[in-house]
């Protein structure tokens, strides 16, 4: 069982959480976000704390009650204070300009490589750095896992898309005789 739901989940001023069955939304000072969770899962909301209990004690059930728990918090934290991803471009002729509700980089390919932007979601470039932020940490995570994806790092010179925090283990290449 999980230790995170021993432990209420507070509820911080100016934020509201509302609990219809499995479905939980949460509104605060950024905006609002709603999501599903199994109906195994009980979530009671007790005055200004959360509760979060197994109610089938299956074994397959037991890790989903720290699950709720941490995106619960995850939902509260991101309505209050935006999650932020930076990823740096590094590379020669490597950019990427945000233009309207598109991302378009130019990543070596004969052609640019253009990315819708998703609804909730920012996208600010400067030289050599693209900063998404949103209130949803599933959203930014999975926008910003795409557009590395688009071009990974490689281990020799260290081009690509990477993440700011991320580093790169370098190879040493080719010896010459």
């Amino acid at each position: 069982m999980s230790r995170l739901s021993k432990k209420p989940i507070v509820i911080p001023a100016k934020t509201e959480v509302t609990i219809s069955g499995s479905n939980v939304t949460v509104k605060g000072p950024l905006g609002e976000l709603s999501r599903a969770f199994p109906e195994v899962v009980a979530i009671i909301k007790e005055g200004s704390e959360i509760r979060v209990s197994v109610t089938n004690p299956h074994r397959n059930f037991k890790p989903l009650d720290g699950t709720v728990v941490a995106h619960i918090k995850n939902m509260i934290m991101g309505v209050n204070k935006p999650y932020e991803k930076k990823l740096l471009i590094e590379g020669v002729g490597y950019k990427a300009d945000a233009k309207g509700t598109d991302l378009v980089m130019a990543l070596g390919f004969s052609h640019p490589v253009v990315l819708a932007v998703p609804k909730g979601l920012t996208v600010k470039t400067e030289k050599g750095s693209i900063t998404i932020t949103g209130i949803s940490k599933d959203d930014v995570g999975a926008f910003a896992a795409k557009v590395r994806s688009m071009k990974e790092p490689e281990p020799y010179k260290g081009k690509g898309i990477r993440y700011s925090d991320e580093v790169i283990r370098r190879k040493q290449g080719k010896k010459s005789a």
